[in-house]
């Protein structure tokens, strides 16, 4: 067993979690794209943003040249820059663009569905190897792009599960939490998909930094919500 990889047992149960949030919201519809490789991109371009400033980007992209590998590969890096401004971050984030598109040339012939057929662990190992590409990022990609049986953990995935009572959500390594997260749900990427999206409609709607404990679904669950709760009344 991988350093990071152990098993917990906590008191809180995931597919519960999971229908009090589809109960709540409905399915969220993510991740809305017209193709896998537009997937990929949105992937990198919502690193430590929203998604209206990817959306903008992704828009301006799509006016200028087609969303494929070796367009992107090809583009000068200053107009990227430019086309992706909106994303934030964009110097750093057009060089990743350019270095995964420049990997799927040169590794796949510019195929994007020869990249994604690889096994997921072969994938994983690849997406990270490259500038720029994170666990969260790669398992994001592996998910939704390519329909792989993997849940990416980001904070408010954290921040949720440690109000729940696993208080070392917020601390453990990535691939443990992961591991866990992956052993409590049905071996579903679809579920996965539907899961985080509500995680974060969750985390923007209630579960902020401070929080809005007022009508969570999942306020009886939650020691934070209970605290907070219990002051009101």
């Amino acid at each position: 067993m991988k350093k990071g990889e152990e098993r917990f047992q906590r008191p809180i149960d995931l597919r519960t979690i999971y229908e009090r949030l589809m109960g709540k919201f409905g399915s969220q519809g993510w991740w809305p794209a017209e193709s896998t490789f537009e997937i990929l991109i949105g992937a990198i371009l919502t690193q430590r943003t929203n998604w209206k400033n990817v959306e903008k980007a992704m828009d301006k992209l799509k006016g200028t040249f087609p969303i494929e590998p070796k367009s992107i590969a090809e583009a000068p890096l200053d107009l990227l820059q430019n086309l992706i401004r909106s994303a934030g971050f964009y110097r750093q984030k057009a060089e990743r663009l350019k270095a995964v598109a420049s990997y799927i040339c040169s590794s796949y012939g510019g195929s994007i569905e020869a990249f994604m057929s690889e096994s997921l662990d072969k994938l994983r190992d690849e997406l990270i190897s490259i500038k720029g590409v994170g666990l969260e990022t790669a398992d994001s990609i592996l998910l939704y792009a390519a329909n792989k049986r993997i849940f990416p953990v980001d904070a408010y995935t954290r921040r949720i599960f440690g109000r729940l009572g696993f208080r070392e959500a917020e601390s453990l390594p990535y691939e443990g939490l992961r591991l866990w997260i992956q052993e409590q749900l049905p071996k579903n990427p679809d579920l996965f998909k539907e899961f985080r999206a509500l995680i974060v409609r969750l985390a923007k709607d209630y579960c902020r930094k401070r929080p809005l404990c007022q009508n969570c679904p999942l306020g009886d669950l939650c020691e934070e919500g209970q605290r907070s709760l219990s002051i009101v009344k």
